[in-house]
């Protein structure tokens, strides 16, 4: 409920300020769990990602984001669980395991923190370990425009257009390693940047 709630809200400010835009929806799996790879640019990505998918998201979270009880209590709610950054942190892996084999959708960023320079960063073998293991539909994402309204350091959000665009479910050789898989996804997410 809450979530659909903060979704709705989001959308209307979005929308409003931003003419936020989704594309390929059709992409998007009706039923059944499925990993969700986005770039990561900027704070709001999460909130775009979130807006522009009809089903309800679970993310992974850095753990610095759970020091607070209150803010910790609201992120659960919605979803959100937390990551030990830098670190092959089992639980969370576990956690996101769980969530997608009862049919949830789960979001990834699979640079792991955002990327300001506007490069693509090297991804984590995380997303490629997950997606082997799983073995559900892996859905790409390119969040285009919050570098803009919301770039590293800024104090106020400056409007501008921000869209997301879904690509097709991507095809993955399960006996790659991770790491190669990592990269495979990484390369269909740059490509919807085209």
């Amino acid at each position: 409920m809450l979530y659909s709630i903060l979704r709705l809200l989001s959308a209307i400010i979005l929308k409003i300020l931003f003419r936020f835009k989704a594309k390929g929806l059709e992409h998007i799996p009706k039923t059944g769990g499925f990993i969700l790879a986005s770039n990561h640019v900027s704070y709001l990505d999460p909130i775009a990602v979130g807006v522009a998918c009809q089903r309800k998201l679970n993310y992974m979270a850095k753990e610095e984001l759970f020091c607070n009880p209150l803010f910790s209590r609201l992120l659960s709610r919605i979803g959100v669980f937390p990551v030990k950054r830098d670190s092959a942190d089992l639980s969370a892996l576990k956690e996101a395991m769980r969530r997608v084999r009862v049919g949830g959708a789960l979001v990834l960023f699979p640079e792991g923190s955002r990327r300001f320079d506007g490069a693509s960063g090297e991804p984590y073998p995380g997303i490629g370990f997950l997606t082997a293991k799983l073995n559900v539909p892996v859905i790409p994402a390119f969040v285009k425009g919050t570098e803009k309204a919301l770039p590293a350091g800024a104090k106020f959000i400056r409007l501008t257009n921000i869209s997301v665009c879904f690509g097709k479910q991507i095809s993955i050789e399960r006996r790659m390693p991770y790491q190669d898989i990592a990269g495979h996804i990484m390369d269909n997410i740059r490509h919807l940047s085209c």
